[in-house]
């Protein structure tokens, strides 16, 4: 399994959910569809951020393939938990 990674911002909100959303659209479309989200710069997310993730895990599923999410910092992490989406993505 080609796994592609991709740095999550340090805020991923609003402004940076369209450019990630953008980049990821083109990733799964060229036929990449195993991502590993890097969340080792990251310390704040909001919904949109949320939002943006779980549509990309989705399109994702919808050809085969997975998103993981690895290097969740403790404030980022607590937002997955509380929405309960640490039952939906492998996190390492």
């Amino acid at each position: 399994m080609t796994e592609l990674r991709i740095a999550i911002p340090e805020m991923f909100s609003v402004d940076e959910a369209g450019m990630f959303r953008d980049q990821t659209r083109t990733t799964i479309e060229q036929g990449t569809v195993n991502l590993l989200l890097d969340f080792a710069g990251c310390r704040f997310i909001d919904s949109t951020g949320l939002g943006v993730i779980v549509s990309t895990y989705k399109k994702c599923a919808e050809n085969g393939g997975t998103i993981r999410l690895t290097a969740l910092h403790p404030n980022v992490l607590k937002v997955f938990e509380l929405t309960r989406l640490t039952n939906v993505f492998d996190i390492i």
